[in-house]
């Protein structure tokens, strides 16, 4: 959650700290500040508190007792002492008494108002909001009925020859995942093999969520909007990067000889802002050879930088075999979208995809090309059925050049007022016309 602390007291004026809240457990909490820093009381010899956390360890970790009759709180440090602002400068871990300090006005009693509710939505969240016997129970439940083997039977009757889909890097840990995340994923994976398998369809099992989050979004299971795989470590010092390779040594070892298995995408829409280039291909060079430990046949797929230009990684095309490049185009993000009209959006995607389509695929270096996500979705308002078919027909025709073809995203959603982004509503209204063949998520 998101809010900001007002530390009142009767010794100094109110003071306003504006912090992101971490929470470990119940009552126990940790504060990043807008420089990514956590508030941290190690300095155990002057007992100041201050933003030199660059994790949330022990000493980053504070409990919380709140009185819900004046939404006051006391905040406790590890070394057992409570936090208290004596001066406008400083806060404090050195409160001494015997006992709790009181709900008066004191240095030790803060305020804290939540001002805005998180705006992230991902597994992360709700696993840390329900708590692990709630969200275990919350996604059991969700991965029992929301596909079953019955979809797959139904794709593979329309023509659709495959799924990708996406995994967080505790499945690696499953059924023992770090917290707040609970058992289940593997098993559902596993399952999916057995429809797919079953059906005569293939898998791409694409690595979608990594530790410390690749672009701070919620769908890669950052906690706040801070990505810091690039450059991060665990309590124990090792790094984000390397323990993402763990992962894909893990799906790699599981799932190579499976017949079922397509392809392991190693990443998932690393942002430019967070990732540099030298580092994203260091990390895929590193991860393919992992893959090809264990398979010379699977294919490899690569994501390039959101923001970037994907020919930035044709190089590694004069290295890799059986590899691809997948690509991103959706019609909904940014600016560039907001004002356009029905001619307008068809004509960016039999133009400008195009290009960008034909330009990789004759200089990919034997990388094939892939539209791994796209929606027959748009900032148009009031468009009608055969608006939407148009767009539909273009879009399938544009990424039907990929070498390696398309993957729409997704097969079904819960929401039904964005139900353009669901392939199966879409497919049996004629919102979108029959694809000859295909891939879904």
């Amino acid at each position: 959650m998101l809010g900001h602390i007002d530390i009142s007291s009767s010794v100094t004026a109110n003071i306003i700290y504006f912090w992101k809240v971490w929470r470990h457990a119940d009552n126990v909490y940790s504060f990043r500040v807008f420089n990514n820093q956590f508030i941290s009381a190690l300095n155990a010899s002057a007992a100041v508190v201050g933003a030199t956390g660059g994790a949330a360890g022990k000493w980053e970790r504070f409990t919380l007792t709140r009185n819900l009759k004046n939404n006051r709180v006391h905040i406790k440090a590890y070394n057992g002492m409570y936090l208290q602002a004596r001066d406008v400068n400083k806060v404090t871990a050195d409160y001494m008494s015997s006992s709790e300090p009181d709900w008066g006005d004191n240095s030790a009693t803060f305020e804290m108002i939540i001002t805005i509710a998180s705006p992230l939505h991902g597994e992360y969240q709700l696993a840390n909001g329900f708590g692990p016997v709630d969200a275990a129970r919350v996604l059991k439940y969700h991965r029992d009925s929301f596909i079953s083997a019955n979809d797959f039977e139904y794709l593979s009757k329309i023509g659709i020859n495959g799924v990708r889909i996406p995994v967080g890097y505790w499945i690696a840990s499953d059924p023992h995942p770090p917290k707040p995340f609970v058992p289940g994923s593997l098993q559902a994976l596993d399952n999916a093999f057995l429809w797919a398998e079953n059906n005569d369809m293939k898998i791409i099992i694409d690595l979608h969520a990594v530790p410390g989050s690749q672009n701070g979004q919620e769908h890669s299971a950052s906690i706040d909007g801070v990505s810091q795989w690039a450059t991060g470590r665990n309590d124990y010092g090792k790094s984000y990067i390397d323990l993402t390779l763990e992962v894909i040594e893990f799906l790699a070892s599981r799932y190579s000889g499976r017949q079922g298995l397509y392809g392991i995408e190693l990443l998932n829409e690393p942002m430019i802002h967070y990732v540099p280039i030298d580092t994203l291909k260091s990390y895929y060079r590193k991860g393919y050879e992992i893959m090809r430990r264990y398979s010379a046949e699977t294919y490899v797929l690569i994501s390039p930088l959101v923001g970037g230009d994907p020919g930035d990684l044709l190089d590694l095309g004069n290295e890799f075999f059986n590899s691809i490049i997948d690509l991103h185009y959706y019609n909904v993000f940014g600016d560039t979208f907001s004002n356009m009209t029905v001619q307008q959006n068809v004509d960016y995607v039999s133009v400008n995809r195009h290009q960008e389509i034909t330009r990789l695929n004759q200089r990919g270096n034997g990388l094939l090309t892939f539209v791994g996500e796209w929606t027959n979705e748009w900032a148009v308002r009031g468009a009608s059925q055969e608006d939407y078919q148009r767009f539909g027909q273009v879009q399938l025709q544009m990424y039907g050049q990929a070498t390696a073809g398309w993957a729409y995203w997704n097969y079904i959603i819960d929401d039904p007022s964005n139900n353009h982004w669901d392939f199966k509503q879409s497919y049996e209204t004629r919102y979108l016309l029959r694809p000859s063949s295909g891939w879904l998520h």
